[in-house]
């Protein structure tokens, strides 16, 4: 077993921009952190991976084929591999907790 702690983005500066950290990574999945400050843009695509973003503070909308959804603190969200998602209306900055199975770009 490896203990890890991670190292340093949980949460933008003033006018930062997005910002995307990699923490853990096996054969199986990869583990980040994901900020967006308050008014930015997420300009991600879908990715070839199953996500599960697990939302640590700050508030947004997730758009995705099935609708608007509000997230915030304690909100865990699955985006299957292939799917149309982005965050819009960052109304506090926000910092994520992103699961990749497989690892990120591993497919």
């Amino acid at each position: 077993m490896e203990i890890l702690r991670a190292a340093g983005v949980f949460a933008v500066r003033d006018g930062e921009p997005n910002q995307y950290r990699e923490h853990v990574r096996s054969a199986a999945l990869s583990v980040g952190t994901y900020c967006i400050p308050v008014g930015g843009k997420d300009g991600q695509h879908p990715h070839v991976e199953d996500e599960v973003y697990m939302v640590v503070r700050g508030r947004a909308t997730l758009r995705t084929r099935d609708g608007d959804h509000e997230v915030g603190p304690g909100s865990v969200v699955f985006v299957p591999a292939g799917e149309h998602h982005q965050f819009d209306d960052v109304s506090e900055d926000l910092s994520i907790v992103v699961v990749f199975a497989p690892p990120e770009g591993a497919r």
